[in-house]
């Protein structure tokens, strides 16, 4: 290993010991009683809450997903879809947040989404339960493989290692300390995180774009290829056998500009759908300590994912103009932050800004197994399967559960081929489809009944699979990002199967207007 490579190497692995002490730090609270492993005991501070559900969120997509994006096939695809994550955070932070803190605790002081949805309706059969806990099992086993191929594609660039070994050692690394810390050793780490990966994203923007010659500079690089730097057009790369070719001056080969019509703007736009059915940003909803700090964290939440949404597109287009042949296939084009970060910055402030992804990595996947975890034990395990476990077996059949998710995770990355932003973005159309209609009918609309709810569920998550697997492929009008049709084919299953069916019971109509008020 050269004198580089072990100083980045040295940087990361103090960054690691940091993460890892965090873990130990909260052990004994965590393990005082499922509330506090799972929740934290609603004790989250509005800076954490909201820095921390903004980094278990992103992920590594956020800095080698979408940069490889912006880097692959120009501005349009990359800028549309940061667009409608802002929006989406925003929007989720006005709207559903402190309803979400409110109807939580008054909806027997629910811990999980699957909890809250069960007790919302006053189920005894346990149906809307079993299913979103299913679900939430399913996808977030598949956003844990995103995150395990950001670490293995971050060890094995960076130290030309087997992709495989580090991928693996990546995914051992999160089951420890969130093993031991639970949500609020995950918590803390994440607001850490967060911190870490903006000032990542904007050193590595600031010396990339100096180092270009400035904007100007950018532009003029990169505003020959067709259709790279506009806004209703895309940049083709023209690829032989999964690699772009390049003429005989080593410049890569671009065809013509495609079209980037109103349809493919609304389907990049619906990413903002999404939030709505995010658990991880949800629980952190329900995790604040009082309900009046959210708009204080909706402020802080929005201002950070603004600038690092803005950063990781703008470091796209950048590593363009600087490395124009060096990524040739849309797997490695997802690397482009890390070869700005080495080639542009002294070895030991590139381990420090490398930490950046691995504290996206890390801040989502965490988020990820416990929700997975506290899903099954929480809901299945103590819910239905077998109502009178006591605390200490829910925490125990919540690790091995946690352990479970983790191996189907590290399973689904173990090809090292596999594209981030495509991993993500179909779990990310999974839970905001299926969750995100009925979390917004629950919270706003008094006639939604549980009939309603469990249509919708099941419609939403199954058009993802229908849409994605069957639909899409066909092409055209039906090309579209399976969340938009999900979500919509979902808000419709709600609303009709809600009005054909009885209306709540007058019980669960007084809570629902006691959340509209309820102080906590």
């Amino acid at each position: 290993m050269s004198g580089d490579s072990l100083q980045i190497l040295i940087a990361m692995g103090l960054y690691l010991i940091v993460v890892i002490g965090i873990g130990f730090y909260f052990k004994e609270r965590a393990n005082e009683n499922s509330d506090n492993f799972f929740i934290g005991g609603r004790s989250l501070g509005p800076w954490i809450a909201a820095m921390s559900a903004e980094a278990s969120d992103m992920s590594g997509w956020l800095m080698m997903g979408l940069p490889g994006v912006a880097y692959w096939c120009g501005l349009s695809d990359a800028f549309w879809t940061a667009i409608g994550l802002a929006i989406g955070t925003y929007l989720n932070w006005l709207i559903v947040a402190k309803r979400l803190r409110r109807y939580s605790a008054v909806a027997g002081n629910s811990i999980t989404i699957p909890e809250f949805f069960s007790k919302r309706y006053k189920e005894n059969k346990k149906i809307i339960l079993m299913i979103s806990s299913i679900f939430i099992l399913v996808f977030f086993a598949v956003y844990a493989g995103s995150c395990f191929v950001t670490f293995g594609k971050l060890f094995s660039t960076l130290f030309n290692l087997q992709y495989q070994y580090v991928m693996i050692l990546g995914a051992v690394i999160v089951i420890f300390y969130t093993f031991m810390g639970g949500f609020l050793a995950e918590s803390v780490s994440d607001f850490m995180q967060g911190i870490i990966m903006i000032v990542a994203l904007c050193t590595v923007l600031t010396v990339g774009l100096m180092s270009a010659g400035g904007i100007s500079g950018v532009v003029e690089n990169i505003r020959g290829i067709p259709g790279f730097f506009e806004f209703f057009g895309i940049a083709q790369p023209q690829v032989a056998d999964g690699m772009q070719q390049l003429n005989t001056a080593g410049k890569p080969i671009f065809g013509e500009a495609g079209n980037y019509g109103l349809l493919t703007i609304i389907s990049t736009l619906s990413w903002g759908l999404g939030y709505f059915g995010m658990p991880q940003v949800l629980l952190r909803f329900m995790a604040i300590n009082k309900s009046s700090e959210l708009k204080k964290s909706r402020r802080i939440a929005i201002i950070w994912c603004l600038i690092s949404l803005f950063s990781a597109v703008a470091i796209g287009l950048i590593g363009r103009s600087l490395y124009p042949a060096n990524l040739l296939t849309p797997g490695s084009s997802e690397n482009v932050f890390i070869i700005m970060s080495t080639g542009l910055l002294p070895p030991l402030l590139a381990g420090v800004i490398m930490s950046g992804i691995l504290a996206a990595t890390m801040s989502s996947s965490d988020s990820y197994l416990l929700i997975a975890a506290s899903a099954f034990s929480k809901n299945i395990y103590q819910g239905i399967l077998k109502r009178n476990a006591t605390d200490k077996q829910v925490m125990i059949v919540s690790r091995i559960t946690l352990l479970m998710v983790a191996l189907f995770g590290v399973i689904i990355a173990l090809d090292e081929k596999s594209i981030i932003f495509s991993i993500v973005s179909f779990a990310w159309a999974g839970f905001g489809a299926t969750f995100g209609p009925i979390m917004l009918f629950s919270l706003l609309w008094k006639r939604t009944n549980r009939a309603g709810a469990v249509a919708g569920m099941l419609m939403g998550g199954g058009m993802v699979f229908i849409w994605k697997l069957l639909l899409r492929p066909l092409g055209g009008v039906l090309g579209i990002y399976e969340l938009f049709p999900a979500f919509v084919l979902s808000c419709a299953a709600i609303i009709i199967v809600s009005l054909l069916t009885k209306k709540p019971d007058q019980s669960i109509q007084d809570e629902f207007e006691l959340a509209k008020t309820f102080e906590c």
